[in-house]
C-alpha cells in the first residue's frame, strides 16, 4: 500500500513511500500537507472577514434563515478540515488505548478554550472585564453526550482515576464534539492494508464501510427527529433589557410536525426542552429576516407587524444541529483517506473533484426543489452537501496549485496562519489582542490607543419627529446597530476612520480593506514570524 511521506528536500511536498519499506517508515517525519495548512489558514481568514466586515456587506454575513452566505461556509469548512486531518494524525496506530487518550485530551482542550473564549467568560475586545452569568450561560445538552462518550472510553481504558469537568458549548465545542466522535470512529475502525488498495472507486468506500454506515445512522436519526417530532405551542419571556417588551411573556402558536420555519422547528423545540430557553442565544440571525424588520438583511428595529417569535431566542449551535454537523467531519475523513491510500495526484484529484461536484449538485437540487432547504442554523442535509462539496472543490484547487504545480509562494501568508491557526483565531477572530490594546488608555478608559467611544442618547419614536425611511437611509450602510429605543456604545477605530474610511470616503469599502490588510495580512505576517522562530500553538 502506498502512503504519504514528507520529502525533506522540498518542504511539504508529497511523495509516495512503499509500505513495506521499514527503514523509510522509521525515518518518516511527521506529515505536513501544505495545501491543508493553506486551506486551514484561508478558513481562519474567512472567519475574521465575515466577523468584522459582515455587518457592512450582508452577503458576507450569515443568512437570516434559509440560504447560504459566505459566513455560513466557515463552520463546515473547519469541520471538513478537522476530519481530513484525522487519517493523517492516526496513519499508524501502535496502541489503541494511547490513541483514545490522545483524542480525549485534545477534546477537553477544545472544550476548555471554548468556554473561555466563547461561552461568555471573555468580554474582549470592547470591555476590559471577564465573567459570565451562570443563570444565562449558553450551554448545550450535547455535552452530556460528550461526557458519556468520555466516561465510556475511560472505563474501557481503566482510567477512572481521572476527573474531567463538563464545560459549555459553542463554536470550538461543536468542533470538539465532532472531532471526538469521528476520531474515536477512526481509531476503532482503522484499517491496516497489507497490499495495494484495489483499483476503482468502490474500494476506498468499502475499506471504511463501517464509517459510512455510522454516517447513515446519524443522518436517519437527524431526519427522523427533525421531521417526526411534534412541536407544541410554547412561551418565552423577553430577556433584552433594552427592549420595550422586556419582561413580557409571548406565546408562539405551533402544534405542528416537520416544519422548518424559525418558530416551529424541532431543533429549537429540543433545545428549549433540554437546555432551557434562558441558556439559548438571545440574538439569532433570524431577527434580520424580512418577517422581522424592514431593514432586512441588515439589522434594524422590528416591524410593527413582526411576529412575536422575532423576539425569541434560538440556539444556532444546538443539540440536533450538532449531531448533523458530524456528517461534515465524516466526509472530511473520507477525503483524508483518499489522500493517504491513493498513490497519485491525478487519482486523488479526480476522486475529490467528482465527489465535490456530486455533493454540491445534490445539495442545490434538494434546496431549489424545496425538498430540504439550505439552512445553517438547522444544519440541514442539503447544507451539509453544499458546504462539503464547496470545501472539496476549494481544497482540490489549492492542492493542485500547491502540491502538484508547486505554486506555494503566493499562498505563504495563509500557510503561516494555517500552521498557527489557534494563535490567530484567539488573538484576531476572538479579539483578545484588540482587547489588550484597548486596555491601554490615557486619563480615561474611553481614550484608548487606537479608538474612541461615543455614547448615543436614547431614541424614542414618540420623542422625535423623524420618519423611519430617513433614519433607515442614514444608517443603512453602517455596521453599528442603531435601535431606536435603547442606549448604544459606538466604537470607531482610529485606524479605520483616518487611514481606510477617510481615504476611500466609503465606510463599506474602508472597513473591508481594513479587515483584509490591517487584520488578515497583519496576522499572516505575525504568524510568519512565529513560524521562523518555530513557535506554534498546538492543542
Amino acid at each position: 500500500m502506498p502512503e504519504i511521506k514528507a520529502d525533506i528536500a522540498s518542504d511539504h511536498r508529497l511523495t509516495i513511500a512503499d509500505v513495506n519499506d521499514i527503514s523509510a517508515q522509521k525515518s518518516d517525519p511527521k506529515i505536513r500537507v501544505a495545501s491543508l495548512d493553506i486551506f486551514r489558514g484561508l478558513t481562519v481568514a474567512l472567519m475574521i472577514l465575515v466577523d468584522d466586515a459582515g455587518g457592512e456587506w450582508p452577503r458576507i454575513g450569515h443568512a437570516p434563515w434559509n440560504g447560504c452566505n459566505l459566513a455560513d461556509f466557515v463552520m463546515p469548512f473547519f469541520l471538513f478540515i478537522v476530519g481530513m486531518a484525522i487519517p493523517l494524525a492516526f496513519k499508524r496506530i501502535t496502541s489503541r488505548p494511547d490513541a483514545v487518550k490522545k483524542v480525549i485530551v485534545r477534546t477537553l482542550k477544545l472544550l476548555f478554550w471554548g468556554i473561555i473564549l466563547q461561552g461568555g467568560f471573555s468580554h474582549a475586545p470592547d470591555k476590559l472585564t471577564y465573567g459570565v452569568d451562570m443563570k444565562k450561560i449558553r450551554w448545550c445538552g450535547i455535552l452530556q453526550v460528550v461526557l458519556v462518550l468520555i466516561l465510556t472510553c475511560m472505563h474501557y481504558l481503566g482510567c477512572q482515576k481521572y476527573n474531567y469537568a463538563v464545560t459549555w458549548f459553542f463554536f470550538l465545542q461543536r468542533i470538539a464534539f465532532a472531532y471526538l466522535v469521528v476520531a474515536l470512529m477512526e481509531v476503532f475502525t482503522k484499517k491496516e492494508l497489507t497490499e495495494e488498495l484495489p483499483p476503482g472507486w468502490p474500494s476506498i468506500f468499502k475499506l471504511y464501510s463501517s464509517q459510512w454506515l455510522m454516517g447513515a445512522c446519524i443522518l436517519v436519526i437527524y431526519l427522523a427527529a427533525i421531521y417526526g417530532t411534534h412541536v407544541p405551542n410554547w412561551q418565552f419571556t423577553v430577556q433584552d433589557r433594552d427592549s420595550a417588551d422586556y419582561g413580557k411573556v409571548f406565546t408562539v402558536e405551533c402544534a405542528v410536525r416537520g416544519k422548518l420555519d424559525p418558530p416551529c422547528n424541532a431543533v429549537g423545540f429540543i433545545d428549549r426542552k433540554i437546555l432551557g430557553i434562558n441558556h439559548m442565544y438571545q440574538h439569532p440571525a433570524w431577527k434580520r429576516s424580512e418577517a422581522c424588520t424592514d431593514n432586512s438583511p441588515y439589522e434594524g428595529p422590528f416591524r410593527t407587524s413582526a411576529p412575536s417569535w422575532c423576539k425569541a431566542p434560538f440556539e444556532p449551535e444546538g443539540i440536533l444541529s450538532s449531531i448533523s454537523a458530524v456528517l461534515s467531519t465524516i466526509i472530511g475523513v473520507h477525503f483524508g483517506h483518499v489522500l493517504v491510500y491513493m498513490g497519485s495526484h491525478g487519482a486523488r484529484l479526480k476522486h475529490w473533484i467528482v465527489m465535490g461536484f456530486a455533493l454540491l449538485i445534490l445539495g442545490l437540487v434538494l434546496h431549489f426543489t424545496h425538498a430540504i432547504p439550505l439552512n445553517k442554523q438547522l444544519y440541514t442535509f442539503s447544507y451539509v452537501c453544499v458546504t462539503s462539496g464547496a470545501a472539496a472543490l476549494v481544497f482540490s484547487s489549492i492542492y493542485a496549485l500547491v502540491d502538484v504545480w508547486g505554486w506555494k509562494c503566493m499562498f505563504q501568508p495563509l500557510a503561516w496562519i494555517g500552521m498557527n491557526a489557534m494563535l490567530v483565531y484567539v488573538m484576531a477572530a476572538e479579539g483578545i489582542f484588540a482587547g489588550f490594546i484597548n486596555g491601554w488608555y490615557y486619563n480615561d478608559p474611553h481614550n484608548t490607543l487606537v479608538s474612541f467611544h461615543r455614547t448615543l442618547s436614547r431614541f424614542h419614536l414618540s420623542s422625535f419627529q423623524i420618519s423611519y425611511q430617513t433614519f433607515r437611509h442614514k444608517v443603512h450602510g453602517s455596521t453599528l446597530v442603531c435601535w431606536l429605543n435603547s442606549t448604544h456604545l459606538l466604537q470607531i477605530y482610529w485606524i479605520q476612520k483616518h487611514i481606510f474610511i477617510g481615504v476611500w470616503h466609503s465606510q463599506r469599502v474602508g472597513i473591508l480593506l481594513y479587515v483584509i490588510f490591517a487584520e488578515i495580512l497583519f496576522w499572516g505576517m505575525v504568524a510568519g514570524i512565529f513560524h521562523r522562530l518555530e513557535i506554534y500553538w498546538k492543542l
